[in-house]
Parts: C-alpha cells; structure tokens; sequence
C-alpha cells in the first residue's frame, strides 16, 4: 500500500487545485447540509409545539385547524370524554380555539404574507402551555380587543410591535400590549387574542376551529379517542398533538428537502467534474512517479487505492469546510409559508449530529466518484511508458 503521507504531499504542493476543487466540493456539501439543518429546525419548532398528554379535536377531513369547525355543542360531550383530566376546581381541562389567518403588511414594505391568529380564553393559557413566558409587556386581558405576538414574528410585520395596533378586519383594530415565548415552538410565530373578540370579529360565533384536551396520561388516549369519533354524527377526529404537529410539517418538510437535493445534485455534478479535471491533471503531471512506484513493486491495485484515496482526502477537505461552513446557519432565522397551513412559521437552522456526519459522507462519496476513472487510468499506466515520460 502506498504511504498516505505521499498523498497528502501532493495535495499540499498543488495548493490551488486542491482548494480550488475542494471548494467546488464545499459549495455543494454547504447546500446539502443547510437545507437538511432547515428541516431539521422546522420539525423542532412543530414538535415542541405538541404535548404527548394533549389532545386535538378536529372537524374530521380537516388537515389544519384553519378550515376546521367545531360547534360548542360538542365541547361539552367532549368535556364529558373518558380521559379527560380535570383542574384543581374539578373543571375538565377542555380549550376550545379560533384559527385564522390575517394577510398583513411586511414591515420592509415589501408586500404582505400570512400571519396565524389564534382566539383562545386567555386565562387558561398558563395551563395548556406552561412553557409561554411574556418577555415584553405584559398578557392580553381576557374580554378585550388586546394581543400579544410571539417574539419570531416582531419586527416582521407592520403593526407588531408593542403600543402598535392592527386591524383584524375593517374597523375591528386589535393593540399589542406583549411579546411572548413558548419554548422555540412554531406559538412563537403567532398572534394571541380573546377567543369571544376574534370569533365576533370573524363571524364565527358558537364554533372553534379545535378543541385541545388535556388528558390523565397519554395512556388514555385511545380510550378517548373512541369515545369521541364513536358519534358520528359529530363528525370530530382526534389526534395526539405531537402526531398532529408532525403532519403539519410533512409537505413543507418534502418541499425543503426536494429543493436541497435537487441543487445538491446538480451542483454536485459540477464538483466532480471539477474534482476529476484535478485527478486527470495530476495523474498526467505524475507518470514519472507513477513508473518509479511500479519499479519499486508497487501492483497496479495499490497505485489505483492510492490516487482514489487522494481524491476522497480532497473531497472530505471540501465536505468539511462546507459543512463548518453551514454551522454559521444556525445564527440565521427563517421565515416561509407553511404549506399545510398557507401562514408563515419562522424558525432556525438547527445542526445535528447526524447531518453533519451525512454532509461529510456525502462529499466523501462524491471524492469516490470524481476520482474513481482518473485512478484507473493511473492503475493502467505501463512502468516503462511512464519512465519515458
């Protein structure tokens, strides 16, 4: 077997070939990794947002809780639902809330987008999610035309800010009095409000968009599941919030990462052209080498390891300044429309273990492939041609 050392000497004195193809490589490893690390901070952001002792009552068909309706008839035979863990006053914990989208002015004046609205008893926040602190302000009063706007999504639209005030629909004006968090959950992309104020403003009097139950345990929640979807004539479907959460990701989820291989892919070509230019010029600038390695007993299979080896040792220098490269990612906050829901959700780029160690695999294969022909090429070089040359 060849000395690696050798190898890692003829990357070292064609300094620029060698940064110049290992970029190429780090270009495409970059792309590969952020867009695996904005998935991966999408998911996060949905599933802190669900509670494995929380249900989701649904109008059943519904996908999201927006085109969901549930009349308040049926809020209290879900109150009565085997399961349903009761507060310290002996009341079910039953959360009925209104979902609607507001079409909002961009606060760079660059046009508008979707902003969720959610309506909910604002006295009850605390115990359905104990993770929202306020951070500015204070809480909306419960009864009153106030809202508070999760810290994700301030500054990004007009109107929301503290003291600020925005129209829900034509003279139905709302004021922010607080900013909120909620444990990097996608709440942080939300704005709250009275649930009897957003349903007047609305037209949606005696209907909620869903009905959250918090359970005894998440042992239950068969039980109650049955109990629930068994009247059909009610027509409800319920699901456990960390699964209903992970659906509401799935299409979004499939667009990021479709988009991400796809300019990998083709970026990725460009690489290993460029990566195997590298190998065919350092194998045409090395026949001498190559012959002295043959007359010294190396076989043809050492000699084609050797410069494949060279050519991965190029490709994991590239895959590792992309992927060190993509940390950087993780300072930047993103925003797009969900596509299940059609409103925006602003998260992070979150790197993982596993997408590192995936982005450097990547690029080590794309080293295999780049470097495979020119490494034949050299394994086929005849000792004495080569000594001539």
């Amino acid at each position: 077997m060849v000395p690696i050392r050798y190898n890692v000497r003829n990357l070292l004195v064609r300094r620029t070939t060698t940064m110049a193809a290992a970029l190429g490589v780090g270009l495409v490893v970059f792309v590969l990794a952020a867009s695996l690390m904005l998935n991966e901070g999408l998911a996060r952001t949905l599933d802190q947002s669900g509670s494995a002792d929380t249900a989701i009552v649904l109008r059943k068909g519904s996908d999201s809780e927006m085109p969901s309706s549930v009349e308040d008839k049926a809020i209290s035979l879900i109150k009565v639902a085997p399961g349903v863990k009761s507060s310290s006053d002996g009341q079910p914990l039953v959360l009925g809330e209104v979902v609607v989208v507001l079409f909002q002015d961009l606060a760079n004046g660059k046009g508008k987008s979707n902003a969720t609205l959610r309506g909910m008893p604002l006295d009850r926040v605390q115990v359905f999610r104990p993770e929202v602190k306020i951070i500015e302000g204070r809480m909306a009063a419960p009864g009153t035309d106030e809202v508070v706007v999760g810290a994700r999504v301030v500054g990004r639209f007009k109107g929301f800010e503290i003291g600020q005030s925005l129209d829900l629909r034509k003279a139905r004006p709302v004021k922010v009095v607080g900013i909120f968090e909620a444990n990097g959950s996608s709440f942080e992309s939300e704005v709250w409000g009275d649930i009897e104020y957003v349903r007047s403003a609305f037209g949606r009097e005696a209907v909620v968009s869903s009905v959250r139950v918090k359970l005894e345990s998440p042992a239950v929640f068969d039980g109650f599941e049955v109990a629930v979807e068994r009247d059909k004539q009610l027509g409800l479907e319920v699901l456990a919030e960390p699964d209903f959460y992970r659906k509401q990701s799935e299409n979004t989820s499939i667009f990021i990462i479709a988009m991400g291989t796809l300019i990998a892919v083709f970026f990725s070509i460009g690489a290993m052209i460029g990566a195997m230019i590298t190998m065919y010029g350092s194998v045409a600038h090395r026949k001498r080498e190559i012959g002295v390695l043959r007359a010294l007993g190396f076989s043809r299979s050492a000699i084609m390891f050797s410069f494949l080896l060279e050519s991965v040792l190029l490709a994991l220098l590239g895959a590792s300044l992309g992927t060190l490269a993509s940390l950087g990612m993780g300072l930047v906050k993103f925003s797009m429309l969900n596509f299940t829901t059609f409103s925006e959700i602003t998260f992070q780029f979150t790197a993982t273990p596993e997408i590192i160690l995936r982005s450097i695999i990547f690029g080590g294969v794309m080293g295999v492939l780049g470097g495979f022909l020119p490494a034949i090429r050299a394994a086929r070089t005849a000792p004495i041609e080569a000594m001539k040359g």
